[in-house]
């Protein structure tokens, strides 16, 4: 029945993307490569000074899942920026990451609910749509914030998520020069994010001409399920030298699954967020790396950019964040930073 339930949730979201008036003059979006885009260190300079807020205004975020600590860093984000200015704000997620029907479900309810703006981090590409379809008939402003992406947002924040995979292909391409085999582990099928990721990470590390990816395997976001196929791919490739994996939760699984198997000098593992159990175990020595892409300050630029949409401002169509490699050689750099210094460091 939810199997069923699931399946028509998805084709009126796609029903509704194709046949919306509101939506015919805009292109599908991919928030990697969209042109009406702006950097976030750059919203002062091209659309003015941030605007007085109005008393009353009310945000509602609609999130992943709280039991990632990455969801509860950005809805800290959220928090951090709305304070400033006296704004309330509503932050809610579904029961897990898997729960496309009940983060729907929050989204609804807060239309209902008279918020003045939404900041929605769909779980799918099209799981939230009927919801924003809704919102934006009503002039509610809904900003898509990392990392899938609805294909009509009007609005999105967050980075650039093939970059991801391009920075870790990279630094095996710089760290591994003799090349050899590697794996990686996949977000869901059909998210945007996981898509990217892993496209950017193959598709660079295939053109070096040195490395073969020997398998790509979704694990759903699932440390467990994480673990399980890294573990498989261990054993069919023994001679492994290296995971690229789309989140740090399954990353950290990825790692004992290596760790397991006694091959930690052997097999470099990256995964993608920058949560604090990834620092710590970059730190520890046992993660090699990850892409730091900032929640806490993305929530801040999101809360910044849909406030601003509420006081009537046109944005550009996407504001991206930043992202940088972190290994042991820059972790405590970012892990100890204070707000303040690390905008000035990723402003640069």
């Amino acid at each position: 029945m939810r199997k069923f339930l699931k399946t028509m949730l998805i084709s009126t979201a796609l029903s509704a993307v194709i046949g919306s008036s509101a939506y015919a003059n805009l292109a599908p979006l991919n928030s990697d490569t969209e042109q009406d885009r702006v950097n976030w260190t750059e919203l002062d300079a091209k659309f003015g000074a941030f605007p007085a807020i109005q008393s009353g205004v009310k945000i509602g975020g609609v999130s992943k899942t709280l039991t990632n600590e990455y969801w509860r860093s950005l809805g800290d984000g959220y928090k951090s920026f709305a304070t400033k200015y006296n704004v309330f704000v509503a932050y809610q997620a579904a029961a897990n990451e898997g729960d496309q029907l009940g983060q729907l479900s929050i989204a609804e309810t807060m239309i209902t609910e008279g918020y003045s703006a939404l900041l929605f981090s769909p779980q799918t590409d099209v799981n939230l749509q009927p919801a924003a379809e809704v919102a934006q008939s009503k002039n509610i402003p809904v900003v898509n914030v990392n990392d899938a992406v609805m294909p009509t947002a009007t609005h999105y924040v967050g980075n650039v998520q093939k970059d991801n995979g391009v920075r870790v292909a990279q630094w095996f391409i710089d760290n591994r020069p003799d090349g050899g085999k590697v794996a990686v582990v996949e977000g869901p099928p059909g998210v945007f994010a996981a898509k990217q990721r892993t496209e950017g990470f193959t598709e660079t590390i295939n053109k070096s001409g040195k490395f073969n990816v020997v398998a790509s395997v979704p694990a759903n976001w699932s440390r467990e399920q994480a673990y399980n196929v890294a573990t498989t791919i261990l054993q069919r490739n023994p001679d492994l030298i290296g995971f690229y994996v789309n989140n740090d939760g399954m990353a950290l699984g990825v790692v004992e699954a290596v760790k397991a198997l006694n091959l930690q000098k052997q097999v470099a593992v990256f995964g993608t967020d920058g949560i604090s159990d990834a620092y710590k175990s970059i730190l520890a020595g046992e993660l090699t790396g990850t892409v730091d892409s900032f929640p806490v300050l993305t929530g801040e630029v999101a809360m910044e950019v849909v406030l601003r949409l509420t006081a009537g401002q046109q944005i550009s169509r996407v504001v991206t964040t930043p992202q940088a490699l972190i290994t042991q050689d820059n972790a405590k750099t970012y892990f100890n930073a204070n707000p303040e210094e690390l905008r000035k460091v990723l402003a640069k």
